[in-house]
């Protein structure tokens, strides 16, 4: 049993507790959240630590399996850009693959994460993340913008997924800009059956946007380089998230990660659609590849579940939850850290479908306790560091 006090206990599900005391037992469950005035249930010395202490962070989005290219692309090219240097550097030895691997969970472990919703092409991870002290959800990414392929692509899918059992799994498509109608139907069939996340990378570029409305910019060019013909494609008049609305079904929670370039008119059509719309910002790495960010302000307090990602090494310099939120109150100081906490944490949780366990300090929850330090009063510094405690 162990008992912590610290400046303030961030419950999430409560008001912040001045010089708050939680304690824990031996297996990291809460026993208690008091403040110093409640009588102590027992007698254990409690330990004083300097700062905030905050649920275990969720990692809403991650690419483990591309953790070998840490330092391999250069930063700040765009996406298309990015795109084409993943095709051609993602190759590795096996060996070396899973070696970043491990270290990028180790990582995600020492920076506070407890719970990862990874996105996997394949199922090398799967031996990694079954003997992981964290939770994750693995997203089977497909890719193929060519009707033809869509059965066999869906197929290879299924068989990954199988690979990952008895690991919880989803089904998922890539992009807009690289996922066929013919397989978005398909994922949806498949989603209509059962419960079922979606994960998909969401207007990262202004090119996105424009192949969609008129069918020109860089994506012509990426089609073109990787040899496909894109010739049955119709430009929609409108923008990418617009135009596969309606191939999602309200039957899944649907994670839009990015959103670099994400308007309000996007936000409001989305509003008209009975779909369970959650957004994932993963600031470090739009900084990284398209030296931008989105438009936060437009996005709070539109009655949305807001989530936090890392993206990849190969986008990233640290897998750290709590970079990202010193990020984004660095470029928008206005959103408090009380609401950065509940992106890091419960809402992350809710989309996950862990919140029974994590994502608040509660009694009878394993959430993970993490200590915030370095702090300026309640706002985070560039200083501010993250300890495990639990």
């Amino acid at each position: 049993m162990k008992s912590f006090k610290a400046d303030y206990v961030y419950p999430i599900c409560a008001d912040p507790i001045k010089n708050g005391i939680i304690t824990v037992d031996d297996n990291g469950k809460i026993l208690s959240v008091t403040d110093e005035k409640a009588p102590q249930a027992s007698d254990t010395p409690i330990e004083q630590v300097s700062g905030i202490i905050v649920p275990g962070f969720i990692n809403t989005h991650c690419h483990t399996e591309l953790s070998h290219m840490k330092d391999v692309i250069a930063a700040g090219g765009g996406l298309i850009s990015f795109i084409k240097d993943i095709l051609s550097s993602r190759a590795a030895e096996t060996a070396d693959i899973l070696d970043a691997a491990q270290a990028a969970d180790q990582e995600m472990y020492d920076n506070g994460i407890v719970a990862v919703g990874d996105i996997s092409n394949n199922s090398l991870t799967a031996s990694i993340k079954a003997k992981s002290k964290l939770y994750y959800h693995t997203f089977i990414e497909i890719l193929g913008f060519l009707p033809e392929s869509a059965d066999s692509l869906f197929e290879k899918a299924l068989e990954t997924a199988e690979e990952f059992r008895p690991l919880p799994t989803s089904i998922t498509a890539h992009a807009p800009y690289s996922v066929s109608k013919e397989l978005f139907k398909l994922i949806k069939k498949h989603c209509d059956t059962g419960t079922n996340l979606l994960s998909i990378h969401n207007q990262e570029c202004e090119d996105e946007n424009k192949f969609y409305r008129y069918k020109l910019g860089g994506f012509i060019d990426l089609y073109k380089h990787m040899g496909i013909d894109i010739g049955y494609f119709r430009p929609q008049a409108r923008n990418s998230l617009q135009s596969i609305i309606p191939l999602l079904t309200n039957r899944q929670k649907i994670l839009m990660v990015h959103n670099t370039c994400t308007n309000l008119k996007d936000i409001y059509f989305i509003k008209r659609f009975d779909r369970k719309i959650t957004w994932c910002f993963c600031p470090n790495a739009n900084l990284y590849i398209e030296k931008r960010l989105p438009k936060i302000e437009l996005f709070v307090n539109q009655g949305f579940n807001i989530t936090l990602g890392t993206d990849s090494l190969a986008s990233n310099s640290k897998l750290c939850i709590l970079s990202e939120m010193q990020t984004l109150q660095q470029h928008f100081p206005s959103l408090s850290i009380d609401t950065l906490l509940e992106w890091a944490t419960i809402n992350g949780a809710r989309f996950l479908g862990i919140d029974d366990e994590k994502g608040t300090l509660e009694a009878g929850k394993t959430p993970g306790l993490n200590l915030i330090t370095g702090m300026n009063g309640l706002k985070l510094t560039p200083d501010s560091k993250v300890k495990k405690l639990v």
